[in-house]
């Protein structure tokens, strides 16, 4: 966990902790992620944390100099997790919204992708077209969601004629979505391509626009940390830029998503 280090000195004469300084005090830091968000977080045949939020979060510590413990967390605790201080910080495709951040901070974002429906292949949903919400386009239809997400909340602000399911992970819902429980489902366009190209996902696509309104979907995802630890948001906004920098981002990125820009400018 982390090491405390006191600067009652620096603090009385007005100096700010430096970037080196901040990095001595976290020599590790324990990253909390889902692990059940392929191709993002997931776990692997062993119960091994794999996925692009693991690699991008090992790149980043070892771009910061600082050890990273990765440990898996149900979405639903992520946020009590953070607080109760079980972990350091949480990358797990969270978006950043002012919900959020009344009750914990985030680093810069570092990755933004879209969101999309997905369901069988030959259906066409339009409710989101020219920035207005088409608030009749889904009347009749049950549609699966990862409760807790910015993808729920839009589905409930926004479409009253609609039956919403909640699910504890997006894979629930795609299991429901195959067994003809649900009509479609919506989520991250990174997470649901890798499915419709799947096995699993055969017979389905996406079967809307891609579409990212900020007011509910934020500005893209960001790592989650606790307000009082600004230091440690100041050292992965530096390993950050460097690794968009250097071309490490753009490595992880292709590796998972080649036809995706997870970090557009």
């Amino acid at each position: 966990m982390k090491n405390w280090i006191k600067v009652a000195s620096a603090a009385a004469v007005g100096i700010a902790l430096s970037a080196s300084a901040a990095s001595a005090a976290w020599d590790k830091v324990v990253v909390a992620t889902e692990g059940a968000y392929p191709p993002f977080n997931m776990m692997d045949d062993n119960g091994n944390l794999i996925g692009f939020d693991v690699d991008f979060a090992v790149k980043l510590c070892e771009t910061a100099k600082i050890e990273c413990e990765i440990v898996a967390q149900d979405w639903d605790g992520m946020i009590p997790g953070l607080l109760a201080k079980k972990y350091d910080a949480i990358i797990a495709q969270m978006s950043i919204t002012e919900e959020r951040k009344r009750s914990i901070d985030f680093s810069d974002y570092y990755s933004n992708t879209p969101a999309v429906f997905v369901g069988k292949d030959g259906m066409s949903i339009t409710a989101y077209k020219d920035g207005e919400v088409i608030e009749d386009a889904l009347d009749g239809m049950v549609i699966g969601v990862q409760r807790s997400t910015t993808h729920a909340n839009f589905l409930e602000d926004n479409f009253p004629g609609i039956e919403i399911r909640m699910y504890g992970t997006q894979d629930e819902a795609l299991l429901d979505l195959t067994a003809g429980r649900v009509d479609a489902t919506l989520a991250d366009s990174g997470t649901l391509e890798a499915w419709v190209n799947s096995d699993e996902g055969n017979g389905y696509g996406f079967v809307s626009n891609q579409f990212a309104p900020s007011q509910w979907f934020g500005e893209g995802a960001g790592i989650g940390i606790r307000k009082e630890d600004q230091d440690l948001k100041e050292i992965f906004n530096k390993a950050l830029a460097e690794m968009l920098a250097n071309g490490s981002y753009e490595e992880l990125n292709k590796k998972y998503f080649p036809a995706i820009d997870l970090h557009p400018n």
